[in-house]
């Protein structure tokens, strides 16, 4: 069984939780690379308009890069979940401006 990765990261002022197989630090700087994402396969009988929203958000994406701020957790899991878009995050990001120039 390959591993199982439930992330969750903050994306236009929601809270994203994702799950995905692959889970690593970006080629681009500051950036935490998700791929080979997972959805439930309980939903494709049941439909369930905040995974369907997901699906169709993230269909024909093989990677998403998320800037590391954004991200809230990761985990390392043994079931699938329910992927899911919290639309009332009361969650403040990082300020957007990290890396600031030398001057």
């Amino acid at each position: 069984m390959s591993q199982l990765y439930r992330v969750s990261f903050i994306s236009n002022g929601k809270t994203y939780e994702l799950y995905a197989r692959q889970v690593n630090q970006g080629t681009l700087m500051g950036f935490v690379e998700l791929a080979d994402f997972v959805f439930d396969a309980r939903a494709q009988l049941i439909v369930d308009p905040a995974v369907e929203k997901l699906k169709t958000e993230f269909s024909g994406v093989s990677k998403t890069f998320v800037p590391m701020h954004n991200i809230l957790r990761i985990d390392e899991v043994d079931k699938l979940g329910l992927a899911k878009i919290h639309e009332d995050a009361t969650i403040t990001p990082f300020p957007s401006n990290l890396y600031t120039p030398k001057q």
